[in-house]
């Protein structure tokens, strides 16, 4: 069992890749990784109650959640790796999608900006209808053959 500093220890080797290798590993660039930190201890320091101590670190729910949008793994499996019950993986990619996106730092642009910027190439390929090549029908016993030790 993954004692707590483990998990920890996975974390700062994670930050501790060189950039081309983190954006492999996580799918954002260590900057955005930091932006994306940044925006969730605000949201922490302005919560108004404590409440129950969350089971992962901010560092570790914001890499559990990249590795799910990454490699898109089931909740079963991320909760048997990071050692967390299922329900926890679910609420902690729950509560980091919406910290981020309430941010407003970390939106796509809409569908009509985006189409705007896009350009279309047309590329025409004429495909000539050939024959398939299948083997002639015969009237060679093979197949009565087979059929003839059937009662």
């Amino acid at each position: 069992m993954l004692h707590p500093r483990g998990m920890r220890r996975r974390v700062k080797r994670l930050l501790k890749l060189e950039r081309s290798m983190f954006r492999r590993m996580l799918g954002v660039y260590p900057e955005t990784y930091a932006a994306m930190l940044g925006v969730m201890k605000e949201r922490e320091a302005n919560k108004k109650r404590s409440g129950r101590p969350a089971a992962l670190e901010l560092e570790e729910q914001l890499v559990l959640t990249l590795e799910f949008w990454r490699e898109y793994r089931s909740h079963e499996h991320l909760a048997m790796e990071w050692e967390v019950d299922e329900s926890t993986v679910r609420r902690t990619i729950r509560r980091v999608e919406d910290t981020l996106i309430g941010s407003g730092a970390f939106k796509l642009p809409g569908r009509k900006k985006l189409r705007q910027e896009m350009s279309f190439e047309v590329v025409v390929v004429d495909v000539a209808e050939s024959p398939i090549e299948r083997p002639k029908k015969s009237s060679e016993p093979t197949t009565r053959g087979r059929k003839s030790g059937i009662p």
